[in-house]
């Protein structure tokens, strides 16, 4: 079994260096393009090599050489990630590229779930497609992500027509706090009138299909369908083997009370005993984190944690916040081209900048909160 501590990249694509320690849940910010992804990629690829490979095999996908591996892993394009200057580590021991892909011996089971930013594709027209619906060229993440919730519908939904609110799956507080952020009086549904079952939101009378859900809807969906797949039904906290789970930019499209929601959620995932790992773009996600930082230094309470979502006091609330006070929290920048900067303390008096600043997040709010001062400054001596 691949315990998970530490990860240190040296260029490696877009990432100069990285050096990554990781917490209970762990939170990457950071502009487009600057190996977000690629890192997380990397990461699952460390921890599931052998059932990454045989997966691989399993749909007759081969490759001849290193380049030829990581254009199949990581997509189209980016088979020239890896050079003779790159140095991955794990746990402080460096990996050659050569065991990356190859294996010997059973392949096991995943120890990562992910959920990738592309998500939305495992849903395209509100139809769940398998592994080999996809382009040889697409990230491997994306596929096999798909091909879970499509497994998912296919065996532990199937014959259920209502999905998503429904018991079973999350606690009623959960429930409640998604189903009023995302669906309103929608129910999530499986249409099988038609001669593929499809998704469809259904309420008010009205029966609506996939093009013509919201924005927030269509990106939220497929990750959705992932965490009810993370809690299992009945008296399991979680899947058998799988320990970390990777969501990538779960705020797309999503208000700032979904993007609370969905952030509880995760504090459930962290209650189940699974480790989360999150890239954002949200200033809101950081606002969570600093907060639950701050909260377990100062020994705040269970109803602070409740304050912040705005929960009445239940026992499985309280256990929620419990947990939330006793886990670990890490947060890192990762510049463009430059090395990633450790801003786990998101100290607003820090000396460092991207510390402050977040990682650049609210940087921008601040320079206009900066600039109207001074406009109103000048206009009152007028």
């Amino acid at each position: 079994m691949v315990t998970l501590r530490r990860i240190t990249v040296k260029n490696f694509g877009p990432i100069a260096e990285a050096d990554v320690e990781f917490g209970d849940l762990t939170v990457i910010v950071g502009p487009q393009a600057a190996g977000k992804s690629l890192f997380l990629q990397l990461m699952k690829l460390l921890v599931d090599r052998p059932s990454i490979v045989h997966e691989l095999r399993r749909n007759n996908i081969h490759w001849s050489d290193a380049a030829e591996f990581f254009r199949v892993y990581f997509g189209e394009g980016l088979g020239g990630l890896w050079t003779s200057k790159t140095v991955v580590a794990l746990n402080g021991h460096q990996v050659p590229h050569s065991r990356l892909q190859t294996t010997k011996g059973k392949p096991g089971e995943p120890k990562v779930f992910y959920l990738p930013a592309q998500r939305v594709m495992a849903l395209r027209d509100g139809i769940t497609h398998p592994f080999s619906d996809f382009r040889s060229g697409d990230p491997f993440v994306v596929r096999f992500f798909s091909d879970n919730i499509h497994r998912l519908v296919q065996t532990e939904f199937a014959g259920r027509e209502k999905l998503f609110p429904s018991e079973g799956r999350m606690n009623q507080a959960i429930r409640g706090a998604l189903a009023k952020a995302l669906f309103g009086s929608f129910e999530l549904v499986l249409d099988r009138k038609e001669a593929q079952q499809r998704f469809v939101l259904r309420g008010d009378g009205a029966s609506l299909p996939f093009m013509n859900w919201s924005a927030g809807q269509r990106e939220f969906t497929p990750l959705l369908l992932g965490l009810l797949w993370l809690m299992p039904a009945g008296g399991a906290q979680r899947r058998d083997t799988l320990q970390h789970v990777v969501i990538e930019e779960p705020e797309m499209g999503l208000h700032p009370r979904a993007i609370s929601a969905f952030l509880l959620v995760v504090l459930e995932l962290l209650r189940r005993g699974y480790r989360v790992y999150l890239s954002t773009h949200s200033p809101h996600v950081l606002d969570v984190v600093w907060a639950l930082g701050l909260f377990r230094k100062h020994k705040a309470e269970s109803r602070d944690v409740r304050r912040i979502f705005e929960l009445k006091a239940s026992p499985f609330i309280d256990e929620i916040a419990r947990t939330a006070l006793r886990k670990t929290y890490r947060t890192y920048y990762f510049p463009a081209g430059e090395r990633a900067v450790d801003i786990s303390s998101l100290d607003l008096g820090d000396d460092e900048a991207a510390v402050r600043g977040w990682g650049g997040l609210t940087a921008f709010t601040a320079n206009i909160g900066d600039v109207v001062s001074d406009v109103v400054s000048r206009g009152q001596r007028r």
